[in-house]
């Protein structure tokens, strides 16, 4: 099953390619400067804006290296119920569909949103430090393409003739990954941690319980979590965790399962 990429909105606003799915009916990929390629998307980030507009809902979410726009189509779809019932400013994950299309001749790039749930800042921060860490993974590679090794890979050599990668774009993008890991408050000095049941431990014991193609509805595996006293924060980054890991994966929306 296909998994969901993490970029920053400050490389993500900068992709100017798109690449045709493989079959007929597949989305196309968006292709980012930092060798990401996009077609569902994992973010998670500050819900700063939300404009109604005729059927559409239109927001910010921000994230240390800038905004993604959220557009969510029709008045009743998940998303923009979601999105709807939060407070602004609030911090929110979203799962989506990254969007490509021209205007006049300029490149507009949105994300479809097809779950939204409420966070803390917590998961937003562990949000970052994934992303980063998946971001130089991926500028690793496109420095090997420039090297010419021949082992390159082929998506990093796509972005890399595409966008006329130099050793100064990737340094622009590292500072960019600096910029934004440097964002993340440290623990304040003294403040005790929190303790209590291992959030991953019990998921992983609450998934296996729920045998069947389509695993467990996610809320449903919240509310459990947090009669076992887990906290919704914790819960959530938890999942992220083992999704992220590869350990479960969401065989339809809402619902999450083990692999």
């Amino acid at each position: 099953m296909e998994g969901a990429a993490r970029v920053f909105a400050g490389e993500f606003n900068a992709a100017t390619l798109q690449v045709p799915g493989t079959g007929g009916d597949d989305a196309p990929w968006i292709v980012t400067p930092g060798g990401g390629w996009c077609r569902r998307l994992f973010l998670v980030g500050a819900l700063t804006e939300r404009v109604e507009s005729g059927e559409m809902l239109r927001c910010r979410l921000a994230d240390p290296t800038g905004a993604f726009d959220l557009v969510a189509g029709g008045r009743n779809s998940p998303g923009a119920a979601a999105i709807r019932s939060l407070p602004i400013p609030s911090f929110v994950s979203v799962t989506g569909s990254a969007r490509m299309y021209q205007k006049n001749g300029t490149t507009l790039l949105s994300v479809r949103p097809d779950e939204v749930l409420p966070v803390g800042r917590p998961v937003r921060d562990r949000w970052v430090l994934t992303t980063a860490a998946h971001t130089l993974r991926r500028l690793e590679l496109l420095e090997a393409a420039l090297s010419n090794s021949g082992n390159a890979d082929g998506h990093a050599l796509a972005a890399s003739r595409h966008y006329a990668t130099t050793p100064a774009a990737i340094r622009a993008l590292l500072d960019m990954v600096d910029t934004a890991v440097k964002s993340i408050a440290p623990p304040v000095a003294g403040e005790p941690e929190e303790t209590g049941p291992d959030a991953r431990a019990v998921l992983m014991e609450l998934l296996e319980s729920a045998a069947g193609p389509r695993g467990m509805p996610i809320d449903e595996l919240l509310d459990a979590a947090a009669s076992a006293g887990i906290s919704r924060d914790a819960a959530l980054a938890a999942i992220e965790a083992l999704v992220v890991g590869d350990e479960c994966y969401q065989p339809q929306k809402g619902f999450l399962r083990l692999l």
